[in-house]
C-alpha cells in the first residue's frame, strides 16, 4: 500500500553512495519520519546502493526486510513480475494473507505499479530442478537457496509464478545493481471486504 509519496526526500540530492549514507545519518538525528524512510541501509553494501530519481522503490525493498520466498527476514529482496497481470496476482495473494492474519475490517488499499529494467543475469528456476523451491507454503528450501546465492554475490532468481493461475514469470532480485531506476505505471485500488479482495480497479486523476 502506498502511504507516502513515491519520491524520496533525497532522490534529487545525493550524488554519490557516500552522500546517501551521510544524508541518512544526518536526517536520522533530527526526524523520526525521515529516519524511518532510510530503513536498514546498513544491510546493503555501499557499492550496491543506488540513488537518484526512481530508486526509492528499489532501495525500499532491500532496507525493509521481511520473510519471503528467498529471505528469512535478515535481508531484503525485490520481487517483480514480467507483466502486470502476474504482479497483481502475486500481490493480491500476499495482501489477502496479511489482512486476513491481522483481522483487518473492510478497507481500500492503494497500490502503485512500478516498472523497471532488469540489468543483470539471474539464476533460472524454471526448469524441473527448480520445483523444490516453488512450494506455495514451505519457503525453507528457497530461503536457504536465497541465502546461499546472496552470500555468493549472485543477483537473484527468475522463476514461474506460484500465484498466477494463468502462468507468468517472476523475479526475486537480491542486489540493487540488477535493476535500473523505476518509473510509475498505473495506480490501483485493492478492495478488501474483511475476508478477501473482491475487486481491483484503476484509479484515475480527475479535475477541471
Amino acid at each position: 500500500p502506498s502511504r507516502f509519496p513515491p519520491i524520496d526526500l533525497f532522490e534529487g540530492v545525493a550524488g554519490q553512495a557516500g552522500d546517501l549514507a551521510a544524508l541518512h545519518e544526518l536526517e536520522g538525528l533530527t526526524s523520526n519520519r525521515l529516519r524511518e524512510a532510510a530503513g536498514e541501509i546498513h544491510l546493503v553494501p555501499e557499492q550496491d546502493r543506488r540513488f537518484g530519481p526512481g530508486y526509492t522503490p528499489v532501495m525500499a525493498a532491500f532496507t525493509y526486510p521481511a520473510q519471503s520466498r528467498f529471505s528469512d527476514g535478515g535481508y531484503g529482496v525485490y520481487y517483480c513480475a514480467r507483466d502486470e497481470h502476474t504482479a497483481v496476482a502475486e500481490t493480491r495473494h500476499h495482501r489477502e494473507r496479511f489482512l486476513r492474519e491481522s483481522s483487518e475490517p473492510s478497507i481500500n488499499l492503494e497500490m502503485r505499479v512500478y516498472l523497471a529494467e532488469l540489468r543483470a543475469p539471474l539464476l533460472d528456476l524454471c526448469a524441473p530442478t527448480g520445483t523444490p523451491y516453488l512450494d506455495p507454503h514451505d519457503w525453507r528450501p528457497s530461503q536457504h537457496l536465497g541465502l546461499q546465492a546472496r552470500q555468493a554475490g549472485r543477483y537473484g532468481f527468475i522463476y514461474p509464478s506460484v500465484r498466477d493461475a494463468e502462468g507468468g514469470l517472476c523475479a526475486g532480485v537480491l542486489r540493487p545493481p540488477a535493476l535500473g531506476p523505476t518509473w510509475q505505471g498505473r495506480h490501483l485500488q485493492y478492495r478488501w471486504d474483511g475476508e478477501k479482495i473482491t475487486d481491483i480497479i484503476e484509479l484515475r486523476a480527475t479535475g477541471y
